[in-house]
C-alpha cells in the first residue's frame, strides 16, 4: 500500500489575533494552526496540545496576527518611473508620462514587476493586482514577465489585462503610438486569459480584462471586452470616476457622466471593480450598491494627484464592497499597501463624516477581506477563518515605534509601518524579520534601478 503522507502543520501562538471575520473576533493572546495551505484552527490562548505533524512553532509575543493584505489596483511597471511629474492632476501627468510609457519593453517591466511586489510583499501583501495597459509594438511578452515576478515572489496575482485603442487623433490622451487596435486588444486579452487564468481554488494567477479608462479607450472596445469577460468567466476593471476632469470629458464625448456610460456599456455588476471613484454623486453610489459593482479606494494617489477624496463612508454604508489599492509608483512612490490603512483613515476624515468617517478596524477591514471581496476571492481570503487559504501576516508592535499602544490594531493603523516579522501565502512562507526569502531584493534594487536609467535615455528624460 502507498505511504499515507501526513500533513505538516505550523503552530503560530502567544500573539494577538485580528480575524476579520464577519464578527470582527480578536483574540488578547491567541493561536493559529496551519495545516497545508489551509488554515486550520484559530482561538485564544496556546494551540491544542498533541497535534501530529508540527514542523514548526512560532513563539509570536509581542505580535499582532492578521490575514494578508490584498491589493486592488496596481501598475507595476510605473515602478521604474516614480518621481516625475510631481506637480500634476491627473490629466497634465498622464500627457506627460505616456510618451515615456510607451517605450517599455519586456525586461524593464519584469524588473518594475519584481520592484513593486517586493515592496508590497516586505509590507504584508499576500495577494496583488496588476492592471497593465500598455503594449508597445514589440515590446515582448509583457504579461509574461509579469506572471514570472509575481511567481518567483511568492505572492497571489491578479493581473488585469489592461488596453487602449483611443489615442490623441481619436480624441484620447495616448499618444497613437502607445495603442492597440480594438480586434488586436481584444484578441491579445482573451489569449492572456487563455494562458494564465487559473479559477480553482488557491490560484496563484487569475486575469481579468480591464480597458484601460474612458478617456483611452473606444465605446466599443469596452462593450466588446465585458462580453468577453462573461464568455470566458473572469471579472472586469477599469478606471472610473477618478477626477472633476474626466467628469467633463464624459459628459463632452457621451453626453452623460462615467457611472451612467459604464452601465450603457454593460460595466455595472458583481463581476466589476473600477479604481479611485473620487467623484460620486449618491445616483452612482445606489447604482453600485445596487449592482454590485466594487471600488478599489487608492487614498495616497488620489492625494498626490489631487484628484479629490473618495466618498468611502458613503460608499461602505450603502453595501458597495471597497478595497484599497496602492495604485501605480509613479503617483504613490513609496508602493506599499499598509501605509494605506492609514492615509484611508486620515483622509476620509478630512471630508464630510469628520472622525466618525472611519475607524482603524474598518480601515483593516477595508485592507483585507474588502480587498478579497473585490477581487471575487472572499471564499478564500481575507479573513482567518478555518478551511480558509494559510495568507497571513504576523506584525512585530514589541518595539520602540509601537510598544506603549495599548490596542494592537490601532498601533497597526495608526501607528508608523509597522516591521512584518513573518508573511505566508497558502503557507509557505515568503518574508522572515522584512526580508523576502525567495527573492534577492539587493538584486531587484539593481535591475530596476538599471531599467528606470535605460528606459529614460529612450524617453530623452536622462
Amino acid at each position: 500500500m502507498a505511504a499515507v503522507q501526513r500533513v505538516q502543520r505550523v503552530v503560530i501562538e502567544n500573539c494577538a489575533v485580528a480575524t476579520v471575520d464577519a464578527h470582527d473576533t480578536e483574540y488578547a493572546d491567541g493561536h493559529l494552526v496551519i495545516a497545508g495551505d489551509r488554515i486550520e484552527s484559530v482561538g485564544a490562548g496556546r494551540a491544542p496540545d498533541g497535534l501530529a505533524g508540527v514542523v514548526r512553532r512560532v513563539d509570536a509575543t509581542g505580535h499582532l496576527l492578521t490575514p494578508g493584505l490584498v491589493n486592488t489596483h496596481h501598475h507595476f511597471y510605473q515602478w521604474i518611473t516614480r518621481g516625475m511629474a510631481t506637480d500634476h492632476n491627473l490629466f497634465d501627468w498622464l500627457v506627460a508620462l505616456y510618451p515615456v510609457w510607451a517605450r517599455i519593453d519586456e525586461p524593464m517591466v519584469y524588473a518594475a514587476a519584481q520592484g513593486s511586489l517586493a515592496m508590497m510583499a516586505r509590507g504584508g501583501v499576500t495577494t496583488a493586482m496588476d492592471h497593465h495597459y500598455v503594449y508597445p509594438r514589440g515590446c515582448g511578452d509583457l504579461s509574461g514577465a509579469i506572471v514570472r515576478a509575481a511567481r518567483e515572489t511568492g505572492v497571489r496575482l491578479t493581473l488585469a489585462r489592461g488596453s487602449m485603442d483611443r489615442g490623441e487623433s481619436d480624441g484620447g490622451l495616448p499618444p497613437d503610438f502607445a495603442v492597440e487596435t480594438l480586434d488586436a486588444a481584444l484578441a491579445a486579452t482573451e489569449a492572456t486569459v487563455d494562458e494564465h487564468h487559473d479559477a480553482s481554488f488557491g490560484a496563484m494567477t487569475q486575469v481579468a480584462v480591464a480597458p484601460c479608462s474612458p478617456f483611452s479607450v473606444t465605446t466599443e472596445l469596452l462593450a466588446q471586452a465585458a462580453e468577453l469577460a462573461r464568455r470566458k468567466g473572469v471579472r472586469l476593471h477599469t478606471h472610473g470616476s477618478e477626477t472633476v476632469e474626466e467628469e467633463k470629458f464624459c459628459h463632452e464625448l457621451f453626453g452623460m457622466g462615467p457611472t451612467d456610460y459604464f452601465a450603457s456599456t454593460g460595466w455595472l455588476g458583481e463581476d466589476v471593480w473600477m479604481a479611485h471613484c473620487v467623484h460620486m454623486k449618491d445616483s452612482d453610489i445606489a447604482a453600485f450598491a445596487r449592482t454590485g459593482t466594487g471600488v478599489a479606494h487608492c487614498p495616497s494617489s488620489n492625494a498626490r494627484l489631487a484628484a479629490g477624496i473618495a466618498r468611502v463612508p458613503d460608499m461602505l454604508a450603502a453595501g458597495v464592497p471597497v478595497g484599497l489599492g496602492v495604485d501605480g509608483t509613479a503617483s504613490n512612490e513609496s508602493g506599499e499597501l499598509h501605509t494605506e490603512l492609514r492615509n484611508a483613515l486620515l483622509i476620509n476624515r478630512l471630508g464630510a463624516h469628520r472622525e466618525a468617517a472611519l475607524d482603524t478596524r474598518r480601515a483593516l477591514r477595508l485592507g483585507t477581506i474588502g480587498g478579497a471581496r473585490v477581487l471575487g476571492r472572499a471564499a478564500e481570503t481575507g479573513s482567518l477563518e478555518p478551511g480558509k487559504l494559510a495568507d497571513l501576516v504576523l506584525w512585530r508592535l514589541d518595539t520602540l515605534a509601537h510598544s506603549s499602544i495599548a490596542d494592537p490594531v490601532a498601533a497597526l493603523v495608526l501607528g508608523a509601518a509597522a516591521p512584518v516579522t513573518a508573511s505566508f501565502v497558502g503557507g509557505r512562507q515568503i518574508v522572515e524579520d522584512g526580508r523576502l526569502l525567495h527573492v534577492d531584493e539587493d538584486a531587484v534594487a539593481r535591475s530596476t534601478r538599471a531599467e528606470a536609467r535605460r528606459l529614460a535615455r529612450l524617453a530623452g528624460r536622462d
